[in-house]
Order: C-alpha cells, then sequence, then structure tokens
C-alpha cells in the first residue's frame, strides 16, 4: 500500500523525533491535574470546524483560568478575535462543560473499570460540543493511544488510498468504530499505536505536527 510506504519513508525524517517529543507532551498531561484536563477538553472543542492553530491561539491566550471564570461573552468576543467561526456555540459548549472540571477524576475512573473507548463513549455522550472525533482528540492530547481521530484530513487520506470509497455522510458510533478498526490494521502493520499513527497521517497532509 502506498500510503505505507509514505508512512515509513517519514519515520525515516527528522519528523520522527518531532512526533515522538509531541506523544511525550501528551503522556506528560496524564499525570497533571483538572485544571491541566479541563483546558485541554476547551481546546478539543475548539477544534471542531477549525484550523488546529486558532484554537491552540485562543488557548494560549484564555488558558484553563479563562475557560473556567470568564463571562459566556467574554469567551465569545475572545474565539472571534481569533478569527474563529461559530463563536457563540463555542463559547457556550465552555461554559456548560464547567460541570466537568472534574473532568480528570471522571475519565480515570471509567477506564480503570472499563477501558478507552467506554470513556469516549462517555464524554461524547454527555459533554456538549464533542463527538466522537474531539473525544477522541481529547483523550489522546491527555495520554491515551488507542483510539483514532477521524478528522477531515484522516478521512481524504482513507479514501486517497482506497481504504474507503467516499466520505461517510454521518460519522455515528457506529461508522466511527468502523472506520477505526480499518486503521488499527495498519497500526498493527506499521507496529505503530493509533496515536502515532494519527500524528503521521496528519503531517501528511498538512507538513505539520501540532496536537
Amino acid at each position: 500500500m502506498k500510503l505505507i510506504d509514505e508512512i515509513r519513508k517519514v519515520s525515516k525524517t527528522s519528523v520522527k523525533t518531532r512526533i515522538e517529543r509531541r506523544l511525550k507532551e501528551f503522556k506528560s498531561i496524564n499525570s497533571k491535574s483538572n485544571k491541566e484536563w479541563f483546558s485541554e477538553l476547551c481546546f478539543c472543542m475548539l477544534t471542531a470546524n477549525s484550523k488546529a492553530a486558532t484554537a491552540i491561539n485562543i488557548q494560549n491566550e484564555l488558558g484553563y483560568k479563562g475557560f473556567s471564570t470568564l463571562k459566556q461573552n467574554q469567551i465569545s468576543a475572545a474565539i472571534r478575535r481569533n478569527k474563529h467561526r461559530f463563536h457563540n456555540n463555542k463559547a457556550k459548549f465552555i461554559v456548560q462543560a464547567r460541570e466537568f472540571q472534574n473532568i480528570r477524576d471522571i475519565i480515570k475512573s471509567i477506564i480503570s473499570q472499563c477501558d478507552e473507548k467506554t470513556a469516549r463513549e462517555w464524554i461524547a455522550s454527555n459533554i456538549k460540543g464533542l463527538g466522537w472525533k474531539e473525544a477522541s482528540h481529547f483523550l489522546r492530547n491527555v495520554g491515551y493511544t488507542n483510539l483514532a481521530i477521524l478528522d477531515r484530513h484522516v478521512i481524504n487520506l482513507m479514501i486517497e488510498s482506497k481504504m474507503i470509497k467516499e466520505k461517510p455522510k454521518t460519522l455515528s458510533g457506529i461508522h466511527y468504530l468502523k472506520l477505526e478498526q480499518k486503521l488499527a490494521k495498519l497500526c498493527i502493520e506499521l507496529k505503530m499505536s493509533q496515536a502515532e499513527l494519527d500524528m503521521y497521517l496528519w503531517y501528511l497532509k498538512t507538513n505539520e505536527v501540532l496536537k
């Protein structure tokens, strides 16, 4: 498969070091406090329908304190100032998410009893503004490695490499799991985790290693 060859080629460059460093950063957040986790949760909300770089700029500006204490209109103004779409809805979701500021404790408890996929389903079902993709993104960014992040870049690569025929009309839980399983086979062949594979796929499409 051409895609596998491309990933193997990139993995022999300096990109490998950059990706490994980023994955270590994600892993380090796993042992940090609810505050860091909540900030990352809000960041992942902001990545939906927007560029990751834009969401990073907003997170850098507001941080945990802004996400957790500012009024909704103040958060909306900051999001708009950074040229993000849907500023009002995003601000509303962030304020509503304050109910889950102990998100680290919640997720750790779920995973200790079940697994990462159960935690993802709980997030997508209970926190407005986070679907399966964003929930997977959040869990990856706090150190979990077994979930695929099916954003447009990854799906486009799956189409180009003929892993799937066309872009799914919807990404319900069932559809998401089916596509994730296809990537799981790729992980086995490349001897990578889903988190590592995602970073390479994202790089192939964007030439960036972000988060």
